[in-house]
């Protein structure tokens, strides 16, 4: 994982400019501890703070197309980089051995089309079918700025789903600013915002603009049945279960990237054990220009986290000893995790509840993690928003609004789950890769009829994933209740969360928590905690805008709160909270 900072509408390239563009990046540095680099010219300024994963030797950023008119600053990893290579044979050649140099490429057979620039005349759809057709040829996860010095514009993009995170800023003088994370950005611009997953920002048509459309997005099935991906839709359950065990083998192979130590994250859930099992089925070979040779870290390291005793900590040693990985149990203390809270909401940049829950100890976790000389971990964010596995799916009454859930919470993944994932890891210099998030695997698995993924009745959740992995995995864990990260790491630490904060904030601050907190007022007393550790990091109007709050049962949207007369009134993020599904509900 990297991190990349970018200013850009610049008037006057001044030696103070530059300074502070050096000195925002140095607030994201712990992204990227293995080296820096700046490009200032023109109208830009990009600078960079690099994790070396793949081509460590001469892949340092920003990069150049060999004319050096075209300079790059990249936080990603780009999957299909070979395949795009091979597209440019002959006639774009590459400077290094960076997957994330064919962008460079990509934008060159865009740009030079002599048909371009009478594009930009012609109006916004004309350019925008170009950017677009270029983007969508990316399969990876990715947040980029690309400055093009001789035309004088620039391109800023970022992955469909928001794994990477990334945010956008403007000032009074017409400049844009763009970084990976908000620390970056606060004090140094007069307002910033999120910059929307699936989503570019070119300059010559300025404003942020959609490109990632799929029409699994539509709760019309006539819609989906005869789009791109509808041969899917019309599958039956068999049919489905191999496509799923297909495509999401295809995702973990594809993810398994690599030129440095990597592992998995093993909590002993469901979604992270099939990552797991999956990887250390092809951890040992590795793909070059198409064909297989022996990889270079043959044996597989995984990594559980939790209190002594805690639900997922058995269960993940289970998986371990079943699949063959080389374990390592991670346990921390409540006073531990209490004591790393102030810092996880800096690193995080969030004070929704179940988040700063989970992060907490993910963020311990990295740490040891980093200690042993890995530097990337696949792990199984996603998979509950996918395939409805949160208890409260439980309660959904009918497939359109199971497809309406699934795609809500998929559009908002970026401002929890991929932001816990990305930002706890980043913290200490270590990446995250998701395959249940993978482009390619998304148009397989939200294709599928939802009546195939519905728990129903007595159905327990996510039964076709569980179907398509269960020989690979224990019996007892392939058919494991949900747990939520933040409950699996131990039932205590979320009481003793709660018990903390309940003392340290009174009644009278919670009554006048809106006029302290105007924006997003806190609903409860841990929120309110959470809430004045975050505004001593980020005290911005912008900051406190970039968070979501809404009420929530066992992290549903605020929309699927009618789904049940016990969800009412209630604003409890815990899977325990679903009354009469989780066998030690609340």
């Amino acid at each position: 994982m990297c991190g990349i900072v970018s200013i850009f509408n610049i008037q006057q390239q001044t030696p103070e400019l530059r300074v502070k563009a050096l000195r925002m990046s140095q607030k994201i540095r712990h992204r990227g501890p293995d080296w820096s680099g700046i490009y200032c010219g023109g109208s830009a300024i990009l600078a960079h703070e690099r994790l070396s994963i793949v081509d460590p030797e001469s892949g340092k950023q920003p990069l150049f197309s060999p004319d050096k008119k075209l300079v790059l600053a990249v936080n990603g990893e780009i999957y299909n980089h070979q395949n795009i290579r091979k597209h440019f044979a002959g006639s774009y050649q590459y400077q290094t051995g960076s997957d994330c140099e064919v962008i460079l490429s990509l934008y060159r057979k865009m740009r030079s089309d002599e048909e371009f620039d009478s594009l930009i005349f012609k109006g916004e759809d004309a350019v925008h079918s170009r950017i677009v057709s270029m983007l969508e040829k990316l399969s990876g996860i990715f947040a980029f700025a690309l400055y093009d010095v001789e035309h004088d514009e620039y391109l800023i993009a970022r992955d469909p789903i928001g794994v990477i995170p990334l945010y956008i800023g403007y000032d009074n003088d017409g400049k844009v600013y763009v970084a990976s994370e908000l620390k970056a950005l606060e004090g140094q611009c007069d307002h910033y915002e999120p910059f929307l997953p699936g989503h570019y920002y070119y300059s010559k048509t300025p404003g942020m603009k959609r490109y990632y459309t799929r029409d699994w997005m539509s709760s019309d099935f006539n819609k989906i049945k005869n789009g791109r991906f509808g041969k899917y839709f019309s599958m039956n359950e068999a049919d489905a279960v191999k496509a799923i065990h297909d495509g999401l083998s295809d995702a973990v192979k594809r993810q398994l990237m690599s030129d440095v130590p990597y592992g998995v994250l093993l909590s002993g859930g469901l979604d992270s054990s099939v990552i797991s099992a999956i990887s250390k089925k092809y951890s040992g070979e590795r793909i070059e220009d198409g064909s297989k040779t022996e990889a270079y870290w043959p044996r597989l390291h995984s990594f559980a986290v939790g209190l002594k005793g805690a639900p997922d900590l058995a269960k993940a040693k289970l998986v371990a000893d079943h699949i063959g990985t080389v374990h390592h149990e991670i346990n921390y203390t409540i006073q531990e995790g209490l004591d790393a809270i102030r810092d996880v909401i800096y690193f995080i940049e969030t004070y929704d509840v179940t988040t700063v829950r989970a992060s907490t100890p993910m963020y311990l976790l990295a740490r040891v993690i980093k200690s042993m000389g890995i530097k990337m971990v696949l792990s199984g964010e996603g998979a509950d928003e996918i395939f409805g596995g949160y208890l409260y799916f439980h309660k959904c009454p009918n497939a359109e609004e199971f497809q309406k859930e699934t795609v809500r919470k998929l559009s908002k993944l970026y401002m929890y789950d991929c932001l816990r994932a990305n930002k706890s890891l980043a913290a200490w210099g270590v990446e995250g890769r998701v395959p249940f998030l993978d482009k390619e695997f998304l148009d397989i698995a939200m294709s599928i009829n939802p009546e195939l993924k519905m728990c129903k009745g007595e159905t327990i959740e996510k039964k076709i994933v569980r179907e398509a992995f269960a020989d690979m995995l224990p019996q007892e864990v392939a058919w494991r209740q949900k747990e939520q990260f933040s409950d699996g790491v131990g039932y205590s630490w979320i009481d003793t969360l709660k018990q903390i904060t309940a003392s340290a904030v009174s009644d009278e601050q919670m009554a006048h928590a809106a006029e302290r907190f105007p924006i997003n007022p806190p609903r409860n007393k841990e929120e309110y905690y959470y809430r004045s550790i975050f505004a001593e990091h980020f005290p911005s109007d912008s900051a406190a805008r970039s968070v979501p709050s809404v009420p929530s049962v066992a992290c549903s949207t605020a929309e699927a709160l009618a789904w049940d007369k016990s969800f009412q009134n209630v604003n409890e993020p815990s899977g325990r909270a679903v009354h009469g599904v989780h066998v030690d509900s609340l």
